[in-house]
């Protein structure tokens, strides 16, 4: 067996980023920039009042109240053809341009209109509520670099750059083949020795997302020939992901049956639980993991490797992980040689202190835990007993996605 960080970094090293395309950036939320993206424009273009008020010369509210006279009026998408002279104002609104010679704005909660004059009440210094010229950004400036994943504020920043078309990296297409007599579709009928799949369909929802297209593919039976032409009917793909069939037992037909017809196995067996039968290898050409059977062993493996192999297709450098300590709610004996991963609840403390409760089964068949857990606690190989009060490194799963 290997260990958990080897495999990772074995898989990765297989895997490079895929062709890029180009697609409108009204469509480009969760995408990955193939390219850096530059401003096309200044924003904004001319110096803008921030306010409604009036334009004014600072020097000529130097000291208030100072009665000015009114001789124009410029709302958002207009402008003040003129030369601001001394003693004069022009009504303004929020966003419009300055008029030439004018270097301030008096809000309007700080002036009283009189007629076609106004006087300001409060002192208005150089810049005083305009937006200067390339405030927020100046054409030539790179603000989205490659390899970015693009979330809602993104994608604004890239349209207000003047962006409408992005380049970023295909999305990768996953194939997904479940194997086994013993799975049926949810619906179908259910025979005294089967239990529902449930593997392909929480594959599915996590291939979408990380990122990726995911390609169902129906169950193959424990049939080595139908397990064959399953394989070889996966066209078009960029990574091909089995579940079941990799452990040792005489009808795990993985290995020896697509063996026969194109898999290059790297590595098989990884010192960690659970997910210990995780294969790694190509199939004709195309990437391909093998996880195992049981739902919980599933989905920890797909967190840990299948997470980030479409990260690294995306042109996402892949994100490890990260862990925090918190504190043991109840004892752990002694580790085994295997990298530990156990569901548990986090409860956070006035004080923010986080205390992490593992269940009290850790069964890889009860994904009903796993749907209740908030975090796994990691454990290294040989790990020493704890008790309760000790702190342990743990995992968090997300609960939902953000698009910011």
């Amino acid at each position: 067996m290997i260990t958990v960080a080897e495999a990772l970094e074995r898989l990765l090293a297989r895997l490079t980023p895929l062709g890029t395309e180009q697609i409108p950036v009204g469509e480009a939320f969760g995408r990955v920039l193939a390219e850096d993206v530059a401003a096309r424009r200044t924003q904004p273009p001319a110096a803008l009042s921030a306010m409604d008020g009036y334009a004014v010369r600072a020097a000529d509210v130097a000291q208030v109240p100072r009665r000015l006279k009114v001789v124009g009026v410029v709302p958002a998408g207009n402008s003040y053809e003129g030369n601001l002279g001394s003693g004069e104002a022009v009504r303004i609104f929020t966003g419009a341009p300055l008029p030439a010679g004018a270097d301030a704005v008096v809000i309007q909660e700080d002036a009283d209109r009189d007629g076609d004059s106004v006087i300001v009440k409060e002192l208005s210094p150089v810049g005083r509520h305009v937006r200067e010229a390339g405030l927020d950004f100046r054409k030539g400036d790179v603000r989205l670099r490659v390899g970015r994943e693009l979330t809602a504020r993104d994608v604004g920043l890239a349209a207000a750059m003047n962006w409408p078309w992005l380049r970023v990296y295909r999305r990768p297409r996953v194939g997904i083949l479940p194997t086994g007599d013993e799975i049926v579709l949810p619906g179908d009928p259910v025979g005294l020795n089967q239990i529902v799949s449930s593997n392909s369909f929480a594959l599915t929802a996590l291939v979408q997302a990380c990122g990726g297209i995911p390609i169902a593919l129906p169950i193959a039976p424990d049939d080595a020939r139908a397990l064959q032409e399953l394989a070889a009917s996966a066209t078009g793909i960029d990574l091909l992901v089995t579940t079941g069939g990799a452990s040792v037992g005489e009808h795990d037909l993985i290995r020896d049956a697509l063996g026969e017809t194109g898999l290059v196995l790297d590595f098989w067996q990884i010192a960690m639980r659970p997910g210990k039968p995780l294969m790694v290898g190509k199939f004709r050409g195309t990437p391909m993991i093998g996880l195992p059977g049981n739902p919980v062993s599933t989905m920890v493996c797909s967190l840990l490797f299948l997470k980030p192999a479409i990260e690294k297709l995306s042109g996402i450098e892949p994100r490890e992980p990260i862990l925090q300590k918190a504190r043991l709610a109840s004892p752990l004996k002694a580790n085994d040689r295997r990298q530990d991963y156990l569901r548990a609840t986090l409860e956070r403390f006035a004080d923010g202190t986080l205390e992490v409760r593992p269940f009290n089964k850790q069964d890889s068949s009860m994904m009903s835990l796993l749907a209740a857990a908030d975090c796994l606690i990691v454990r290294p190989p040989h790990a020493p007993a704890v008790i309760a009060g000790d702190p342990v490194d743990v995992m968090l799963l997300a609960r939902e996605p953000t698009p910011l």
